[in-house]
């Protein structure tokens, strides 16, 4: 029986959607693994140590950063949507969108890079709609910003293997796909005739955590079911 440390991931948003999909995905593939989420988490494993928490009060969330073990990847899946053609847009909604897409980000990327060993992983859920899309403009921006902000930290920490990456899913099978507030700007069914599902998009994740990931630093993957065709 091998004596070699299980490798911890951190991911937010853990309690549904992708984000726990990635989770239960790299519990069965070996890791240990940090869930931070605001509701309880529905599933139990020895590996799986889930704290409940609004990630978006920044004291909280560095508190909480600054008590956990070393950390070799962090997947950052916690993520809202909130849609409004412009005459309509809510000040508010943008605050909060960019605090939990982008400033959570930025805390987290902040305050664990560095201790985390040469090597590591940084994955941020993105959305195939950076690039624009009608009556999104608010959550479209923090992603689209998201790009330049991944690519940044790619540059500055690929000396150390340290890779970061997007991984932007287009319409997936989660409950966020039935979000009330995205109602003036609906979901849109792919070519393929199906939206995306989690698992698809955890296999992606776990992909760029793997050693044949390496190499691949800075980019944004795009699961979108030919909706970016």
């Amino acid at each position: 029986m091998s004596n070699t440390p299980l490798k911890h991931a951190l991911v937010t948003g853990c309690s549904s959607g992708i984000g726990e999909t990635v989770c239960l995905t790299l519990l069965a593939q070996g890791w240990t693994v940090t869930g931070l989420a605001r509701r309880e988490v529905s599933f139990q494993h020895p590996h799986f140590h889930a704290v409940p928490l609004d990630i978006t009060d920044t004291a909280k969330l560095t508190a909480v950063l600054e008590t956990l073990p070393q950390v070799d990847a962090v997947i950052h899946a916690a993520g809202m949507m909130k849609a409004a053609p412009l005459g309509q847009l809510d000040p508010q909604a943008s605050e909060a969108l960019w605090r939990l897409h982008i400033g959570v980000a930025e805390v987290l990327a902040d305050r664990l890079v560095e201790n985390m060993p040469d090597g590591g992983r940084i994955v941020l859920l993105g959305s195939r709609t950076s690039s624009g899309v009608a009556g999104r403009s608010q959550y479209v921006a923090t992603k689209s910003a998201m790009t330049g902000m991944a690519r940044s930290w790619a540059a500055e920490l690929a000396p150390r293997g340290i890779t970061v990456n997007i991984v932007a899913p287009g319409a997936t099978q989660t409950p966020m796909l039935d979000n009330p507030q995205r109602q003036s700007s609906p979901p849109k069914l792919p070519p393929i005739g199906r939206f995306i599902q989690p698992q698809e998009v955890a296999d992606l994740v776990c992909y760029l955590l793997s050693p044949s990931a390496a190499a691949i630093t800075g980019q944004q993957l795009i699961i979108c079911g030919g909706a970016s065709l």
